[in-house]
């Protein structure tokens, strides 16, 4: 059993939660994440780290209510627990001195996107940072994340904040200025990390994207999670999730991640009306 002992929402929901767990806290690293399970019955879901406290003994995580267990994960409450908790999993996040960073993150990744920025400031990186969403409320971290980068571009779909577009338009603007980009570092949807790498290929900048296959185990056994880089099979799980971006079939990934969304669709449909009728 895994405690909860903070909870708070960022955005339209968008969730904070600290959760007990100092065997995880101890041994974390930017980029590795856990799996958990609400209930009994309920699915493994994975979850990056946004943050740990090793003296509490806690760790951090932010999600975004999309399917039925995020969204009864959403419902538990401080003081509560959650069934069972596992990591830290995935291979850490390459962080050493790169020289100019551009740190990308999209949505709700942007807790995703944080810890990476933050440690990649504290090797002594200039770290420019550019976070997108839809609209000005789906925004989340603007303060962390401006206390760890050189600069930082906010953009929305809809222009009710910063840029009025697409976080890769900032990094055409920023390329196309001469800016002299050592990294790239890509968090989000998949759509928007393909698009990146498509930026950053003809200049040859180093691209890293952290990919969000469908995933089951989360030890490399069952295969769920296969990613297609570089036309050789890996596992998002164990070999990831950061790979090169310029490598990764982006459309085979997202195309194995729609492949269950009418029955997603169903069975939050099902847990709502169960919900209603209760």
């Amino acid at each position: 059993m895994n405690k909860i002992i903070q909870k708070r929402e960022l955005g339209p929901n968008v969730k904070l939660m600290e959760i007990e767990a100092p065997l995880v806290a101890k041994k974390e690293k930017p980029g590795q994440f856990v799996v958990l399970r609400v209930h009994e019955d309920g699915e493994r879901i994975p979850l990056t780290i946004t943050e740990s406290n090793i003296e509490k003994g806690t760790i951090t995580l932010i999600f975004q209510e999309v399917g039925k267990t995020t969204k009864q994960l959403g419902q538990i409450n401080v003081g509560d627990n959650i069934v069972d908790l596992v990591g830290p999993l995935g291979t850490p996040a390459d962080i050493k001195y790169f020289g100019t960073v551009v740190v990308v993150g999209g949505g709700a990744a942007t807790a995703v996107a944080y810890p990476e920025a933050r440690e990649l400031k504290k090797a002594g990186n200039k770290v420019i940072t550019i976070i997108g969403a839809r609209n000005k409320d789906l925004i989340i971290l603007e303060d962390q994340m401006k206390a760890f980068s050189d600069e930082l571009y906010i953009t929305t779909d809809d222009g009710s904040k910063g840029h009025h577009g697409l976080v890769t338009d900032v990094l055409k603007q920023l390329i196309e200025k001469g800016v002299k980009i050592d990294l790239v570092v890509a968090i989000g949807p998949a759509i928007m990390m393909k698009v990146v790498a498509e930026v950053t290929r003809p200049y040859k900048i180093k691209t890293i994207a952290s990919l969000n296959p469908i995933m089951v185990d989360a030890t490399g056994m069952c295969g769920v999670c296969r990613v297609s880089i570089g036309g050789k099979t890996k596992f998002a799980c164990v070999d990831g999730p950061e790979f090169d971006a310029h490598l990764v079939d982006f459309d085979l990934l997202m195309a194995r991640q729609r492949m269950y969304l009418e029955k997603e669709k169903a069975i939050l449909e099902k847990w709502e009306k169960e919900c209603r009728i209760k």
